[in-house]
């Protein structure tokens, strides 16, 4: 498994073994890695260099370590890709994942100048505003606060929102979805975020903000999502 004859760096040949059993699915989410000194001596290479290994894949998000504890496989990132516009109901499901939302509030309050503006509603115009905690399988994935004009989406209630949203919009109410403009930037996590997410206060996120509309540049929707950075990440295709 380690060639010390071979130009390519022994860490990085450490740290592709142990990523290639992760991927493989040999080392376990949870499952406890080798110490260093173990590794050291089955390899018959240095500490330094098992721990430059572990330190790369600790920084590339495939395990994490544990104060006293040693080093664990980390749950794997869920893949969301850029090339379409879906529903986190439907990314879940799509991933073979069971989608569910816990609702922390769901209301129809007036439009503040921000978000009546990117709505093209009134100023305090009527809109649902809900927030909810996003969860796969039962970890919570996202905390979400949507934004939706009460007067072009009528009747709309807690336990619909808690279906698929996109799917109420196009099957009900005869709705075409058409595009959306999706903002995504780094930042750590507050301690109300950190909360509801179940991860430590300045943990890494991804703060998104999705701005939805229907055929005819209608807005149907302004979603500021906040997503945790170690079980989440975006993927895109690219073409010259």
């Amino acid at each position: 498994m380690i060639n010390k004859n071979s130009p390519i760096p022994i860490y990085y040949q450490l740290e592709e073994a142990i990523k290639d059993r992760i991927e493989k699915g040999e080392l376990k989410p949870g499952e406890a890695l080798p110490s260093e000194r173990e590794y050291a001596e089955m390899y018959n290479i240095s500490r330094m260099t098992v721990r430059q290994a572990i330190t790369q894949l600790v920084n590339s998000g495939y395990i994490y370590r544990l104060q006293g504890k040693g080093t664990f496989v980390a749950e794997r990132k869920i893949e969301q890709p850029l090339t379409g516009l879906t529903s986190f109901t439907e990314d879940m499901e799509a991933r073979g994942l069971t989608p569910a939302s816990q609702f922390i509030s769901f209301s129809i309050i007036p439009a503040s100048q921000a978000i009546a503006s990117q709505l093209s509603i009134q100023e305090y115009g009527p809109v649902y505003e809900m927030k909810r905690v996003r969860l796969a399988d039962d970890v919570p994935m996202a905390l979400e606060t949507t934004y939706i004009s009460a007067n072009l989406v009528k009747g709309l209630t807690e336990e619909i929102a808690s279906r698929s949203f996109y799917a109420y919009i196009e099957e009900h109410l005869k709705l075409k979805i058409g595009h959306a403009s999706q903002q995504i930037e780094a930042a750590s996590a507050d301690s109300a975020e950190a909360l509801h997410l179940k991860i430590k206060k300045g943990s890494p996120i991804l703060l998104i903000q999705r701005n939805t509309f229907l055929e005819g540049d209608v807005p149907l929707e302004v979603v500021k999502s906040v997503y945790r950075a170690d079980r989440y990440k975006f993927m895109i295709n690219m073409k010259r």
